[in-house]
């Protein structure tokens, strides 16, 4: 059993109660109860977890790469004075984010709705430095487009007085004429960097996101976009306040990886042009 179900026989992709009772039952001829199977996932070491996607099409290789890349670049931000930010994008809708609950045994897991409708919701840039724990964000009206980078980028470049990195991935939203004419700003002082191809992992920015949802939207119906507007908004302004647990909880497996390969041989910041 600590082998994937189909080395076992049964054509099922994880092991969980229903799957342990065909095993037994395939392999000793005892049909278990619920209770019974479950127990024996306990015994045996199973926990439940919450699955994260393992992204097929990532290029490993393009992933290595970047991983020296980004070592070089933290290099030469430092020693150039320049800020490195992550930067992604997010929607809120106004009913409920369904997450795990705790209740007592034997009683439902419910969350009262009202059913709000796909138009009840706002959509959100938001940049994380991951050196000061630092986070900006801006609302937008309807989708998330090249125009609304670009006006986030200027938002960016307005707060913040030094050189800007800024990290994001290869989206629709994150290319066009808009942006072209922005980086065309003479003296921007502002580098865009993609991350490689199917790498969410690597943007610490998601964990705004999934913080978002945790504290504000999980198994909470807001009921308008009103009120998303209201909760998120005050979940942001609380972050100034909140810098440590910002710069602990969005790092990535990418700081992790950039940091042991930096100090394992020497990098050169001037790579980081390359």
């Amino acid at each position: 059993m600590q082998a994937p179900p189909q080395e076992a026989g049964i054509a099922l992709a994880d092991w969980n109660w229903k799957v342990v009772r065909e095993f037994i039952e395939q392999h000793f001829g005892q049909r278990l109860c619920r209770s019974s199977c479950l127990n024996y996932l306990h015994r045996l070491g199973f926990v439940l977890k919450r699955p994260k996607k393992r992204l097929l099409k990532a290029d490993e290789q393009q992933r290595e790469a970047f991983v020296a890349f980004y070592a070089a670049l933290c290099a030469q931000a430092q020693a150039q004075g320049a800020k490195i930010l992550f930067v992604d994008e997010a929607l809120f809708r106004a009913d409920a984010d369904l997450r795990g609950k705790w209740v007592l045994r034997g009683q439902p897991a419910l969350v009262d709705s009202s059913s709000p409708s796909l138009s009840q919701k706002v959509n959100y840039y938001s940049g994380v430095c991951l050196e000061t724990g630092e986070v900006e964000t801006m609302e937008v009206p309807e989708h998330c487009t090249a125009e609304t980078s670009a006006a986030f980028l200027q938002q960016l470049r307005a707060r913040f007085v030094e050189p800007l990195i800024v990290v994001w991935d290869n989206g629709p939203a994150h290319r066009g004429d808009a942006l072209r004419t922005f980086l065309a700003t003479p003296d921007l002082k502002l580098r865009l960097v993609c991350l490689p191809a199917y790498s969410p992992d690597f943007n610490a920015d998601e964990a705004i996101w999934d913080w978002v949802r945790d504290e504000v939207t999980a198994n909470t119906c807001l009921g308008n976009k009103a009120k998303v507007r209201e909760k998120v908004g005050q979940f942001f302004r609380g972050l100034a306040e909140r810098t440590a647990e910002v710069k602990q909880r969005c790092r990535t497996i990418l700081q992790a990886r950039a940091e042991a390969l930096s100090q394992s041989v020497h990098v050169d910041p001037t790579l980081a042009l390359v």
